[in-house]
């Protein structure tokens, strides 16, 4: 098992420091016009999403994501270890059609991205979900500091001190950029509360008119038990994880922040998420 170990910081945002040691080959990254990209803050959908995605491309077939993780089909862009190949270098090896995960907020995405005018789905979550599930995959996930206590951890996302730093600025900044861009703005909120309505639109986005039935295939084979239950979905199969902490895929619903907050510390969230939103239109329901 890897030490754990401080974050590092890259133009101001804590990232894990393998991630910041190997920022040069993330910033020299080749985008490519074809190119898709699924952004989220983290803990908002993402690998939910890169399944729908697969899917989506794959008209359905689940014979690719039953015989290779999901970490293998879409890489995950600043992400390097030890043990297995860095995301920079599992996607210099795909030709086309790359699908490319990515935390990365709009502010330090590479500029490669943007010239090419690559398509980007964005997931956003409300944050109080946010938090809860970050707390649960910082004490699973080993490469990461030591979360501290609940309250400890909490005060760190409200205060941008976790790695991809400020889920506010996150959120908003991509919120902007999708007036000038290319990009598909989705909630998790959204997903949970009508799961085909949202998988239509990323049809769409994507240029695929698929059947009722393959709908409804892609619709069962993401959904999160059907997920949970897939080794190449649940990340059973990565390193660096510590699942018997918490799984990786722990719920997968809205509202479970009522199950971890403090009145007191709901409060206190609450002037956070009025402060820092007050600058924009964009609105979560928790």
């Amino acid at each position: 098992m890897e030490k754990r170990t401080r974050l590092k910081l890259i133009s101001e945002m804590p990232i894990l420091k393998a991630f910041a040691d190997n920022w040069e080959n993330v910033v020299q990254f080749q985008a490519k016009a074809d190119d898709l990209l699924i952004c989220t803050y983290p803990k908002s959908g993402t690998t939910w999403m890169s399944e729908i995605v697969d899917l989506i491309r794959n008209g359905g077939e689940t014979e690719k994501s039953q015989n290779k993780a999901i970490f293998d089909r879409v890489p995950f862009l600043e992400c390097v270890g030890s043990t297995m190949p860095s995301g920079t270098e599992l996607l210099d090896k795909l030709d086309f059609r790359r699908v490319i995960k990515t935390h990365l907020p709009i502010s330090i995405l590479p500029e490669t991205f943007l010239e090419k005018n690559c398509k980007v789905i964005y997931v956003a979550r409300n944050p109080k979900d946010v938090a809860v599930s970050y707390y649960h995959f910082y004490r699973m996930s080993y490469r990461h500091p030591e979360p501290g206590t609940w309250d400890e951890f909490l005060n760190s996302f409200m205060e941008g001190k976790v790695s991809f730093g400020s889920w506010s600025s996150h959120v908003k900044g991509w919120w902007k950029m999708r007036q000038q861009r290319d990009i598909l703005y989705l909630f998790y909120e959204d997903m949970q509360e009508d799961p085909r309505r949202e998988i239509k639109k990323v049809m769409k986005f994507l240029g695929k008119d698929l059947s009722d039935e393959v709908l409804e295939k892609i619709h069962q084979n993401s959904s999160f038990q059907a997920m949970k239950n897939n080794p190449m979905s649940n990340f059973s199969t990565y390193p660096y994880m510590d699942q018997s902490v918490s799984p990786f895929m722990r719920k997968g619903i809205c509202g479970d922040w009522k199950n971890q907050f403090t009145v007191c510390q709901n409060e206190k969230f609450d002037e956070y998420y009025r402060r820092e939103m007050s600058d924009t239109d964009l609105s979560f329901r928790m």
